[in-house]
């Protein structure tokens, strides 16, 4: 049987490295117990004692997992409720991808990228729902991406599964309403991230990746998860950058088109050619100390970001259709004027 705790209890998918390891730490600081579940047991070990030490109290379980197993999602909430107590909150992070044009991908490994990005939250949402409706509690949070609104070339694995975890989450949230529960589930949509993925992720562009710019560290995207876990947020936008890739997409979706067949290889590409022993976590994780953070520090930010919820969503898209009446209006009224002109 657990042990007695009246700290709310987080299980956080992807906790080995990257923004799941910062989630993690993030709700240990708020006086979570937290759950971590990922591939590589060693770090997942050191990273629940390491959060152990550092907040007196917080009890930190590491239960390393393959969320594209749902069996082992299973497995992994009935321990957590099991040694831990019942789960108050769970946030789906892990992810896997792949970066390359899709003449370049076989299918084998964009299966794998759908499994562990897509499929995993899928896992997730269900092992958490099957507990929560019992009790008519609980919050989940997906963690989504400006990709899943506007897509960009080299990411094709990564950006399918992403619009399906958008797609997956408003559908269970609609039955969630129609079957009268008090358990909520919102979709956090992150920028780009400081995280060891672009070091890691299998890449078959022949150049080191890196995150399109503005470039924001993996703590920034923890304090918006923890946000939209604390206040029952439906959905949330995190910095400028996201906000301006999704309302762009929904004015000009061909203009974009055509600006990222251009713009989007040069802005994921460092043109440092990629080692041939690099390594990759697609099919199998990759083993040392690695925490939260890629590469990409000297010009990544630590804020500065905004977060626009549902409410702030509605009146930025209600500004935009002012503007592009407005522009409808003066291109109309300059036609009329030329056409009376003798």
């Amino acid at each position: 049987m657990h042990r007695k705790s009246d700290h709310k209890i987080v299980v956080v998918t992807g906790a080995g490295a990257g923004v799941g390891r910062a989630v993690a730490e993030t709700f240990a600081r708020a006086g979570y117990d937290v759950a971590l579940l990922s591939r590589e047991p060693e770090r997942l070990v050191r990273a629940a004692a390491q959060l152990q030490a550092a907040y007196r109290g917080v009890r930190a379980l590491a239960v390393p997992t393959d969320v594209a197993d749902a069996q082992a999602v299973e497995a992994a909430a009935a321990r957590v409720e099991r040694e831990l107590g019942e789960i108050d909150v769970w946030v789906n992070v892990a992810m896997a991808t792949i970066f390359a044009p899709l003449s370049s991908i076989s299918p084998r490994d964009f299966e794998r990228a759908t499994q562990v990005t897509y499929l995993g939250q899928v896992h997730g949402t269900m092992a958490a729902l099957a507990r929560m409706r019992t009790r008519n509690r609980g919050v989940i949070v997906n963690v989504g991406s400006a990709l899943a609104s506007r897509a960009i070339p080299l990411q094709s694995a990564y950006c399918g599964a992403k619009f399906a975890v958008r797609g997956f989450t408003d559908a269970v949230r609609s039955e969630l309403i129609h079957d009268g529960l008090d358990v909520h589930i919102s979709l956090v949509d992150l920028p780009a991230i400081n995280t060891p993925q672009f070091d890691w992720a299998a890449n078959r562009t022949g150049q080191d990746a890196r995150p399109v710019a503005p470039v924001y560290e993996p703590e920034v995207a923890a304090r918006a998860i923890l946000f939209a876990a604390q206040h029952r947020r439906r959905t949330l936008w995190l910095g400028w950058s996201t906000a301006r890739a999704i309302i762009a997409d929904l004015i000009a979706p061909g203009l974009l088109d055509r600006y990222l067949a251009r713009a989007g290889y040069r802005g994921q590409l460092t043109g440092k050619p990629r080692a041939p022993d690099a390594p990759e976590n697609l099919h199998a994780p990759v083993p040392g100390e690695i925490g939260a953070h890629g590469r990409f520090g000297s010009e990544a930010r630590h804020g500065g970001a905004p977060l626009f919820t549902e409410r702030h969503v509605h009146a930025l898209m209600g500004g935009v259709a002012i503007g592009v009446l407005g522009v409808a209006m003066a291109f109309a009224h300059l036609r009329r004027r030329a056409r009376s002109r003798p």
